[in-house]
């Protein structure tokens, strides 16, 4: 996908940023200040990798947000395993959302992305990730494909 974009959006009166992209050395989020807006969902479902120097320049960015509460949406797996290994890149008035989770079918060798919900699919210090799960659309079936006791760790702080 290329270079970072961000992109600030009104849903239902309230606002979003949408990241996409690599998140890298050259990653601008000045751009986007945090204001006194009570509230700010990031969606980042489109992000698609982020390095060591993409985690420095995303935490110096989140330190302007105290002022405001963070939902953050679509996790993909790159941002959750940031969570999970770089203390603060959660920020304290940060709350995730909604995340991905990797799931694999042996029959067809696909890797597909279940998005699990908070209050529907984990809550706070607590997760309902199901070892096997029935893929709607193939009928195939997928067993998750992460090491839970560390990809569930920011859920749970084992």
């Amino acid at each position: 996908m290329g270079t970072m974009s961000l992109e600030r959006l009104q849903e239902d009166g309230k606002v979003v940023i949408k990241i996409s992209g690599n998140i890298d050395e050259d990653s601008n989020f000045t751009v986007q200040g945090f204001g006194s807006d009570g509230e700010i969902t990031i969606d980042l479902e489109d992000v698609v990798s982020i390095n060591s120097c993409g985690i420095r320049e995303w935490i110096n960015w989140l330190k302007d947000s105290k002022q405001v509460h963070l939902n953050f949406r679509n996790c993909p797996k790159v941002i959750i395993d940031q969570i999970n290994m770089v203390s603060g890149f959660l920020p304290d008035n940060g709350k995730v959302e909604s995340f991905f989770v990797p799931y694999y079918s042996e029959d067809s060798g696909e890797e597909k992305l279940i998005l699990f919900r908070h209050g529907v699919d984990y809550t706070d210090g607590d997760v309902n990730a199901p070892e096997k799960i029935k893929d709607q659309e193939t009928g195939d079936e997928l067993e998750i494909d992460v090491v839970e006791s560390k990809y569930f760790r920011f859920l749970t702080g084992k």
